[in-house]
Order: C-alpha cells, then sequence, then structure tokens
C-alpha cells in the first residue's frame, strides 16, 4: 500500500453582486468572491491537495484561466474531473480535511450539506471528508471581510502499481 498527501490553498477576494459558493453550496451573502470560475476557494483549494498529492500538478494547470471554456464554470465540474484523473491514475481518496478562513457568513449550518455535495462529487464517504470554518480574528484582508481563503489536505492511496 503506498499513501500519499497532498496539500493545498486558495484566496478569493470579495466583492459585491456575486453568488457566493462554497463547497459546491450556493450561500446567501451580500458578497461572493471573485474569479475566472465561480471562485469556490474550498473546491479549488481540495483539488490542489488531491491533485499534489498524486503529483499531477496543480488547478491551474489543468483548468487556466485563460481559457474560456472554464468562464463562470462551477467548481464541482472541475472536482469531479479531478476525481477522474485520480481515477484514472489508480488513486483512491482516503480522506480530505479542509479549513475555510472567513469573517462571515457562518458556515456551520452549511457543513453538512457541502459534504454531501463533495462525497457526491467524489464518489466517497462523508464521513472522509472533515470542513472546518474559522475566522481571521479580524485581522488582515479576511478579517476586513475583503477575502476569503481556504486550506485543504487530502491522503490518497494508489491502488495498483503505475505502468511504465
Amino acid at each position: 500500500m503506498q499513501c500519499r498527501v497532498g496539500f493545498g490553498f486558495d484566496v478569493h477576494p470579495l466583492i459585491s453582486d456575486r453568488d457566493f459558493v462554497l463547497g459546491g453550496v450556493l450561500i446567501p451573502h451580500p458578497k461572493g468572491p471573485a474569479g475566472h470560475s465561480d471562485a469556490d476557494v474550498l473546491i479549488h483549494a481540495i483539488c490542489d491537495a488531491l491533485l499534489g498529492a498524486a503529483g499531477l500538478r496543480d488547478i491551474g494547470f489543468h483548468f487556466p484561466d485563460t481559457e474560456d471554456q472554464y468562464k463562470n464554470i462551477e467548481s464541482i465540474v472541475l472536482l469531479k474531473r479531478v476525481a477522474i484523473l485520480l481515477y484514472d491514475n489508480n488513486y483512491i481518496i482516503g480522506n480530505i480535511d479542509a479549513t475555510v478562513c472567513l469573517e462571515l457568513p457562518r458556515l456551520s449550518t452549511y457543513i453538512p450539506q457541502m459534504k454531501q455535495v463533495l462525497a457526491q462529487a467524489l464518489k466517497i464517504s462523508e464521513s472522509a471528508i472533515g470542513i472546518k470554518a474559522t475566522t481571521n480574528e479580524r485581522m488582515g484582508f479576511v478579517g476586513r471581510e475583503e477575502g476569503i481563503t481556504a486550506y485543504a489536505v487530502a491522503l490518497i492511496e494508489l491502488i495498483a502499481p503505475l505502468k511504465k
């Protein structure tokens, strides 16, 4: 058994009149993250953690923001594609642990739905996904509600030797 760990990070500014999508869930809020896609920082961090663990580069390599086909794309679509890349390279997902850092909105009531959406997209158990939320104690751009960050770690397992 060969296990590998990956780490992911993402950050986006928050702007008015933009949908706030996090973990594939639309959350009512007057601001949303700006970006080429729907700017779902949680999913982007998870994608990078999974891709990094498998040695498959990063989300920007696979889904560049210079390509129109990814303009306003739902990040859950990208996550499903990352899962296919992993499975095509003989990896299965062991677990994911993620932390979102923002002042508002409060996320605790949305976390169960996020876990459900992510688990379905990745075809893993909800119990294999940990999501936590914290504030930045009113410090920095996150504390001033100018942006949002997310961090994720993922454990994957090689299920068969890769063909050389």
